[in-house]
């Protein structure tokens, strides 16, 4: 027999719909996932397979095909588990009801049957409402997250068999809601302040002169001086994040699995501190499957490059394009995607090692001048002194 039930598929930040179809026929008992897996993909056939049988259903001991469809976008993530196990259900006739095609159905699945998080929830419930459906049906941990979009049902559901008796009409499971602006005022909050900040009121000018109008800054002290402390306490000045910019923010964290459980909804100006020893594709997003990189992840906010002559010199320069275009656009053989990255560059060094001058004046073979008893090759290293010290 044939099933199909909906899922969903991350490209960039956004979501598409994603049909996976269920194929049991006779022959030798097989299981076969096609329409572009990716590893984690492929081996959901062991734990769909322990978890139907864990939580009371056959496996048919028959030939299962599984396609996701389109099958020129590479699916990856095991959150196709929980379709593929109600597809097998809906194709063998254990499974029957009008439900089954009014939800997206997204999910990893333990071998117990339980449902385990997945990433990128809140943009696959925009994918849900934009394809006119019901509401979605995720593991209970990603319901407050995908609540956030208003007008889709947001079912929370802790195994498969809560799922299935829900499909099947015998279950009763009230949508998930959240109060948006309950929501977005309780998550507001900066645990530090730019008002804690005592003295360097020179510094605190000129931060705030840049903040007001989200222009890049560069901080230039001797150690301890206060720049990463201040620096910190930038996203404090900044305005007060729109509800749109939050949702595009969210959807970056989610995407990359950074979304802290008890925050399902980022509404204040992220900060993002790199080290030093960060490369170019971590800066700006890439690999094989293309993630976001720091510069995406500080989208709205602050991206602080603390020690700044560390950093090596190819990184730096890939930073000029997403600091113009406010975006990052990333290319591969099989797939372009594009990334936001408007943020506020912040940077920190130590004044430049001068040269020990002194030093210089009692090395061996250099002729001496009458003034200070500088060496000639080196009468630049002064005038550079001299402005310093003015």
């Amino acid at each position: 027999m044939l099933a199909k039930v909906f899922s969903s598929a991350l490209i960039g930040i956004d979501a598409i719909m994603v049909d996976v179809e269920i194929d049991i026929a006779p022959g030798l008992p097989a299981f076969a996932t096609v329409g572009l897996p990716d590893g984690a993909v492929k081996e959901s056939k062991d734990r769909v397979k322990a978890a139907l049988k864990n939580s009371g259903y056959d496996f048919p001991a028959r030939r299962i095909t599984a396609n996701l469809a389109p099958a020129d976008i590479r699916k990856e993530g095991a959150a196709y588990d929980l379709p593929i196990s109600i597809g097998i259900l809906a194709a063998t006739g254990t499974l029957k009801g009008d439900l089954l095609h009014r939800y997206i159905l997204l999910g990893e699945l333990s071998l117990d049957g339980g449902l385990k998080p997945i990433r990128g929830a809140l943009s696959m419930a925009v994918a849900a409402k934009r394809a006119g459906l019901t509401g979605l049906i995720i593991p209970a941990e990603n319901a407050p997250e995908a609540a956030v979009v208003d007008g889709i049902e947001t079912i929370g559901a802790t195994s498969l068999s809560q799922v299935v008796e829900f499909l099947a009409g015998r279950e009763v499971i009230e949508p998930y809601r959240v109060d948006l602006n309950g929501l977005f005022s309780s998550n507001s909050g900066y645990g530090e302040d730019f008002s804690e900040v005592k003295g360097q009121e020179n510094a605190k000018r000129a931060l705030e002169i840049a903040a007001s109008g989200s222009h890049n800054i560069l901080m230039i002290g001797p150690p301890g001086s206060g720049k990463t402390m201040i620096a910190r306490r930038i996203p404090t000045i900044l305005p007060q994040m729109s509800f749109d910019e939050a949702i595009e923010t969210t959807k970056i964290f989610s995407v990359s699995g950074f979304l802290e459980k008890e925050r399902a909804l980022m509404a204040i100006r992220p900060f993002r501190s790199p080290h030093h020893t960060i490369s170019d594709v971590g800066l700006i997003g890439g690999g094989s499957t293309p993630k976001p990189g720091e510069v995406s992840l500080a989208h709205n906010g602050v991206l602080f490059l603390d020690e700044l002559p560390e950093f090596k010199k190819n990184v730096l320069e890939v930073l000029r394009q997403p600091l113009e275009d406010g975006k990052v656009t990333i290319s591969r053989s099989l797939l372009s995607l594009t990334y936001p990255a408007r943020v506020m560059l912040v940077a920190a060094m130590n004044p430049w090692r001068c040269v020990n001058l002194s030093l210089l004046a009692r090395t061996k073979g250099y002729k001496r001048r009458q003034n200070g008893g500088i060496p000639r090759r080196h009468q630049s290293s002064r005038q550079v002194l001299s402005r310093l010290a003015a």
